[in-house]
């Protein structure tokens, strides 16, 4: 394998290598109309925008050849990857370390009593999400969320899943259904940036990366082709 490398130090021949499908989840912040006020706010389900997102996603893919797929454990990756892998009669296997980072709660999620207004508590998750992306883009790192899981923890172990994931479908395609963070930290060791989060990974964004052990190779970063509208933000 190694001298195969050597002789294709861009892996142009997918033979030597495995091609990582990396596609971020849908949109998964519900608006007035879809809240469940008693909901758990940390494992959301797709919002209207993502399922329809997920839609456009499998109409691009269903024709492809895909050999494996993999998700995150959490609702919103698993329900990305639904329509999708029904056409193509895959199951996914579930990853644990395909989670997103581990965060402290930095906006606290309202009790909105009986009757009130809704509305409130889908502006109170952009709110979240919005000091989420804010604080990762400007320093393009986790630490600076207090009593979270640390970059350096996050980014070992996305690559140690990923490169794993990769080594049993060499010469083959595999489909991962992961979040922004998780894309972005692998992304970022293919690179070799020092940085965890360095650029706005789009809701059900298609990123494609080679990779037989520790040599890969990006290829695609980001392609929302599938969709008219580029999509907000959602962790």
């Amino acid at each position: 394998m190694e001298s195969n490398v050597q002789q294709d130090p861009f892996l142009v021949h997918r033979q030597h290598a495995a091609e990582l499908f990396l596609i971020r989840h849908g949109d998964a912040i519900p608006e007035a109309d879809e809240i469940i006020p008693s909901g758990v706010y940390d494992n959301l389900p797709l919002s209207k925008i993502g399922r329809q997102q997920a839609q456009a996603l499998a109409a691009r893919l269903k024709n492809g050849h895909f050999d494996a797929a993999y998700s995150s454990p959490l609702r919103r990756c698993q329900e990305t990857g639904a329509p999708l892998l029904a056409e193509l009669g895959l199951q996914a296997t579930i990853v644990e370390q395909l989670k997103e980072i581990r965060l402290d709660d930095l906006v606290p999620i309202p009790e909105i009593p009986e009757g009130a207004d809704l509305a409130m508590l889908t502006q109170a998750l952009h709110e979240r999400q919005d000091k989420i992306v804010r604080i990762a883009g400007s320093s393009g790192n986790w630490d600076a969320f207090a009593h979270s899981e640390s970059s350096k923890a996050f980014r070992q172990r996305v690559v140690q899943a990923l490169d794993e994931i990769a080594s049993r479908h060499l010469g083959q395609r595999a489909l991962i259904f992961a979040h922004g963070g998780v894309i972005n930290a692998y992304v970022a060791e293919v690179l070799g940036l020092e940085k965890e989060f360095f650029f706005p990974c789009a809701n059900t964004s298609l990123t494609l990366v080679r990779a037989p052990g520790d040599t890969r190779m990006l290829y695609i970063l980001n392609d929302i082709a599938h969709l008219s509208i580029p999509s907000a933000q959602n962790s």
